[in-house]
């Protein structure tokens, strides 16, 4: 493996040396978090060279993503296989990430949130000599089996970092608790804000064939969306929240359940099998992320296990309900806008009828300010990797299409 680079100092009549960023991803949510930011660099080619490296640990729903922001990945090692366990996946990033490393050679590497890619990406462009910059950083649970792998694979991840973009001042301490170099960090908010802000308008005024065939169903009635796919909630947990699901359903019949199934076989046999056959829950495929997001506008409240659900239906004025014990960002739990309901069935069934039935409730936890920030993390990340390269920049409305 090659030591860390040295830029070499040359005349100022020499040709300018790029800045060169390389985005590793690999899944939905991180794709929906680096798309802001990597257009954010590409407005500046002039300082930046920027790379894209996919590892399709989520084939399908990733390359949704990339076609709505217009975004094709320069490597793309389709790792995806199925019934593909944490051993392989891990062993493969890192040793398919090497030639990719070696070819590109670059300066910054810039990983996002808690998946395996995350993990094993950092870990492999540590080898490589690059400093390694991670998106969405700090956020814990500190119990390192909820959420499994996530928690650890955050921990490890900030463990490998040069660079942590934290998005709220608690991700923040919770890193510098670990003796972070608080020089290392930097408060951004969330730049899944800044997608939403970016995507939320076009969405509506565009929507899909197939959000126009789903609207015709629905019709005027309310709806509660529904997402789910956690690992530590498969088996029991996943029972107990179907059943929940179920007696909403038929105690509300005015009112529909939308449930995009993620395509886990071990989601779709218990959500099948209780779900199926009640007329008001409408089962689908995995939704395209434009699609998600006019979905999410259009509900009433969100049951959810996501992280990322977390922070964006705040922005939208949508209460959460989350189907976890425990939830790496207490910032809304804090802030009131989601609510820790875990996969206990009668606990699920009456917060969610409360907020249905009880309008002050819910009006309070709609008009609630989002913790996850304004929707100018990305400038702030450019502006700190611009600075520590000697160079500013004027930002022209960076996220435009």
């Amino acid at each position: 493996m090659k030591a860390y680079k040295k830029r070499l100092k040359l005349p100022l009549y020499e040709t300018h040396i790029m800045i060169k960023n390389l985005f590793i991803f690999g899944t939905r949510p991180e794709a929906i978090k680096m798309a802001p930011l990597i257009k954010a660099f590409q407005k500046h080619p002039e300082l930046f060279s920027v790379k894209i490296c996919v590892t399709a640990q989520h084939r399908e729903m990733l390359d949704q993503v990339l076609d709505f922001f217009e975004i094709t990945a320069d490597y793309d090692l389709d790792l995806m296989r199925p019934n593909q366990n944490l051993y392989t996946l891990t062993a493969n990033i890192i040793t398919e990430m090497m030639p990719v490393l070696e070819t590109f050679q670059p300066d910054y590497v810039f990983v996002h949130g808690d998946t395996t890619t995350t993990m094993a990406g950092s870990i492999a462009s540590f080898y490589s000599g690059a400093k390694v910059c991670h998106v969405e950083a700090g956020l814990r649970t500190h119990n390192k089996l909820s959420p499994f792998p996530e928690e650890i694979n955050r921990q490890i991840t900030g463990r490998v970092c040069d660079y942590h973009f934290a998005p709220t001042m608690t991700s923040k301490q919770n890193l510098l608790q670990e003796n972070i170099n608080e020089d290392t960090v930097l408060v951004t908010g969330n730049t899944v804000i800044d997608a939403l802000q970016h995507s939320v308008e076009r969405v509506i005024q565009e929507p899909s064939a197939h959000i126009k065939k789903i609207s015709k169903t629905l019709g005027n009635k309310e709806v509660i969306l529904v997402t789910g796919h956690r690992r530590e909630n498969h088996g029991d947990g996943f029972i107990r929240i179907c059943e929940a699901l179920k007696a909403i359903a038929l105690n509300n019949k005015d009112r529909f359940i939308v449930y995009p199934v993620h395509l886990n076989p071990k989601v779709q046999e218990p959500v099948n099998r209780i779900l199926a056959h009640i007329e008001n829950v409408l089962l689908i495929e995995p939704m395209a992320y434009q699609d998600f997001i006019w979905m999410m506008n259009r509900c009433k409240i969100i049951i959810t296990d996501s992280g990322g659900v977390q922070e964006e239906a705040p922005s939208l004025g949508k209460p959460v309900l989350v189907m976890r014990d425990t939830t790496e960002r207490p910032e809304a739990v804090e802030a009131g806008t989601v609510v820790l309901v875990g996969t206990d069935k009668e606990i699920i069934i009456k917060e969610t009828l409360d907020l249905l039935q009880n309008s002050e409730r819910f009006e309070k936890m709609s008009k609630l300010h989002n913790p996850y920030g304004d929707g100018k993390a990305c400038e702030r990340i450019v502006d700190f990797i611009a600075k520590l390269e000697g160079k500013k920049i004027t930002h022209k409305n960076e996220f435009k299409s």
